[in-house]
């Protein structure tokens, strides 16, 4: 599976994070009913590796789920155990080599020029620039001039108003988790999570 590929497709990654294991599989069942194809189920959330099993298997022909916060080499592994098409990390960790020799693309994080470089050079598909909130698409933009062979994907914090200015500053795709999910991976609201999903999906060009 090609992930710069993907992510240059559908240019948004919806993070699942939750409490709730039955609540982040319905949010993943709205997302991907919405429209959204590519999906991240956060290894923080309860029972992780059973929500990834499952959303897999129901899901796993209409959309292209990974696993987040992917930390050590045992993540990586059970990610693709549970059906995980490819692997994020907020930074350098054992899963990132882990997951390249698994043959499982990856999301790998950075903040600095240093990271990004670090990252490009482990293997990974592409750098997640985290936490984006703290950094901005200007900082985004000013990378893409010593790295334009590595596809940046920014994380964390970035709302529905951020999104054309990232994509504008050169971002192969955006990742969003709360401004997006919200709620909803704890037991919330399933039509707020809907109309945001299209939202989001119109802000990146998909609708």
């Amino acid at each position: 599976m090609d992930l710069a590929e993907q992510l240059v497709r559908h240019r948004l990654m919806a993070i699942i994070r939750g409490s709730d294991p039955a609540a982040c599989e319905r949010t993943a069942e709205v997302l991907v009913g919405a429209g959204v194809r590519l999906l991240e189920v956060s290894l923080i959330s309860t029972d992780a590796f059973g929500v990834l099993t499952r959303i897999t298997d129901s899901l796993g022909d209409e959309a292209c789920i990974g696993a987040g916060t992917v930390l050590s080499a045992e993540d990586a592994k059970n990610a693709g155990a549970a059906g995980a098409r490819f692997a994020v990390t907020p930074a350098a960790s054992d899963g990132v080599a882990a997951a390249v020799e698994l043959g499982m693309p990856v999301l790998a994080g950075a903040m600095t020029p240093s990271e990004v470089l670090a990252a490009h050079r482990s293997g990974a598909a592409a750098v997640k620039l985290f936490p984006a909130e703290s950094l901005g698409p200007r900082y985004l933009k000013a990378l893409g001039d010593p790295f334009p062979d590595v596809g940046l994907v920014p994380v964390g914090g970035v709302d529905l108003s951020d999104v054309p200015r990232y994509l504008a500053a050169g971002a192969l795709a955006v990742g969003v988790g709360s401004p997006l999910a919200g709620d909803a991976p704890h037991g919330g609201d399933l039509a707020a999570l809907r109309e945001r999903a299209g939202q989001f999906l119109a802000a990146v060009g998909s609708r």
